[in-house]
């Protein structure tokens, strides 16, 4: 039976997250069951883009580096990395770790930042979507990964949290060939799963101190969650995580995945929770992105159907453009999967019968100036 421990944690003050952080460490084991002195760690935050630590879009330094100096302790040696939402350049890299308080964690702790922007392709043939995978090169160099997400909404996946944040370790650009390959939610949340199982984190920890809820993973409202959790299976951590803001497991596409692989199950029953009361922190007004309900076609029709798939694309949710907000920077168009952007007088204009609904745009607007909005369709079924 998987173990995830919960440990209640209500501030980002350091002294408050080393605590909580060690505590959910000790009940499944201690960081020394799972990593030896000597080894290269890869602490895999969830560095989305330029964005301050509250805004809550971000892995949380704190956590980050109380995971680093725990992990010193033991003589291991952590790399603080990620691969962000579009280009992979050490300037750009550079600017999100000084955003988000990495670089001031790596000042405090001695710890290493990754600027190695090279990739590699591998072979990954147990995968169901994916036999082979573009993958930063930095893997390689590692002998661990222990990814540190964020709990997050998201725009296309309903939720976003350790397997997820696994997506990162697809370099740069090389994330919109994936959109665009896997257009259907069905295979890209598999590939996500594929992607999983290849990089095998031997620990997942979530920031769930503050969230964020709504139209996440950027443009959402930063929202109180209070606690930190942990485990060596990222499926179930995730569905604990999904259960403890009151999201239905059987909605989140990353959970069906692992569910159908045999990885998980929808049952909180089939997990050993271990620390504080799940009741007492359990979230139930956590609010979901518009999109949330685009999967309910898909249990109502099949996850296969044409039916559900040309009412998605024809009456689902879709990208509106709030040019009073809008900067002119051309990113939704440059990180555009399917380019189906074009700048019109500085300003966004969308090809509906191109957009593949992945909300790239959304994900990645500095301005937030994206909403997704729904039809009278999904409106009469809300």
């Amino acid at each position: 039976m998987d173990k995830v421990s919960l440990i209640k944690c209500n501030s980002y003050e350091l002294d408050e997250v080393e605590d909580a952080l060690e505590k959910s460490l000790r009940l499944i084991g201690g960081i020394d069951s799972y990593i030896k002195p000597g080894m290269k760690v890869l602490v895999k935050c969830n560095l989305l883009m330029k964005k301050k630590p509250e805004e809550c879009t971000t892995t949380h330094p704190t956590v980050v580096e109380a995971l680093v100096k725990r992990l010193q302790a033991i003589n291991a040696i952590p790399i603080i990395g990620d691969s962000p939402g579009g280009l992979f350049t050490p300037r750009l890299l550079s600017g999100i770790y000084t955003a988000s308080g990495m670089a001031d964690v790596a000042q405090r702790t001695g710890a290493e930042l990754n600027y190695n922007t090279n990739s590699m392709e591998v072979s990954y043939p147990e995968g169901r979507v994916v036999k082979k995978l573009t993958v930063m090169e930095l893997l390689k160099e590692v002998d661990a990964v222990i990814s540190v997400a964020k709990l997050k909404t998201h725009g296309m996946t309903l939720y976003t949290g350790a397997v997820k944040n696994l997506f990162g370790v697809i370099p740069g650009m090389t994330k919109a060939e994936y959109h665009l390959r896997m257009k259907k939610v069905e295979d890209f949340t598999g590939a996500l799963v594929d992607i999983c199982g290849y990089v095998k984190p031997v620990l997942s920890i979530m920031d769930g101190v503050m969230g964020m809820e709504g139209d996440g993973p950027s443009a959402g409202t930063p929202r109180k969650i209070g606690a930190i959790l942990a485990s060596d299976s990222p499926y179930a951590l995730d569905l604990v995580c999904a259960s403890l803001v009151g999201i239905d497991p059987e909605r989140v596409p990353t959970v069906q995945r692992a569910v159908e692989r045999g990885l998980s199950s929808y049952d909180l029953d089939d997990i050993e929770l271990l620390g504080d009361s799940f009741d007492e922190l359990l979230i139930e007004d956590f609010k979901l992105p518009v999109t949330g309900e685009i999967s309910f076609l898909h249990r109502a029709f099949g996850s296969n159907s044409q039916l559900a798939s040309f009412l998605n694309h024809h009456l689902g949710p879709k990208p509106y453009f709030n040019y009073d907000e809008c900067i002119g920077c051309g990113d939704c168009q440059r990180y555009c999967p399917p380019k189906a952007i074009e700048m019109v007088n500085r300003k966004p204009v969308v090809d509906l019968k191109e957009c593949i609904r992945c909300y790239c745009c959304q994900e990645l607007c500095p301005k937030k100036a994206v909403d997704i909005r729904r039809s009278w369709f999904f409106k009469a079924f809300n």
